[in-house]
């Protein structure tokens, strides 16, 4: 089965260290986004929420477990999904960069294969819509002064 590719932009009037802030500590998302909970299963290898982190996220009807495999403070977060989703190969990128407004620009992409044969065309469809609503989510979760990341 092919790669495939999906893409989601969103832009925050909030600056990419907030932005940043928020997606890498994991524990903010369910104020934020569509996932119920969150679990630090292993810390990192040099810090906590580092490169060697795997984090859990569940909704009603999932448990994903991802690793942060690259790390670029204020710039980028990388993950790759270690179970969860029937996906392999699966690695999602998450770049974030100034807006001359003063805010961010989101970009979250997703590479990755269909597990079963026929189902890309549903997984591509699922994971571009899921992208869309998170990049948004992080996007309007930063410009909420009452979300705090732990320091």
């Amino acid at each position: 089965m092919g790669e495939i590719t999906v893409c989601a932009i969103a832009v925050s009037v909030a600056g990419p260290s907030r932005v940043f802030a928020l997606l890498k500590d994991g524990a903010t998302w369910p104020q934020w986004s569509l996932f119920e909970s969150f679990e630090l299963e292993q810390a990192g290898r040099s810090e906590p929420l580092g490169i060697g982190a795997v984090r859990v996220f569940s909704t009603k009807v999932t448990r994903a477990r991802e690793e942060v495999v690259e790390l670029v403070e204020g710039r980028q977060l990388s993950y790759t999904l270690l179970s969860g989703l029937p996906l392999k190969d699966y690695r999602a990128d998450v770049c974030l960069a100034p807006e001359a407004s003063g805010g961010t620009s989101i970009r979250w992409q997703a590479r990755f294969r269909a597990k079963y044969t026929g189902t890309g065309w549903f997984w591509g469809w699922f994971m571009k819509r899921t992208l869309r609503t998170i990049a948004a989510q992080l996007a309007h979760g930063a410009s909420n002064a009452d979300i705090r990341p732990n320091p």
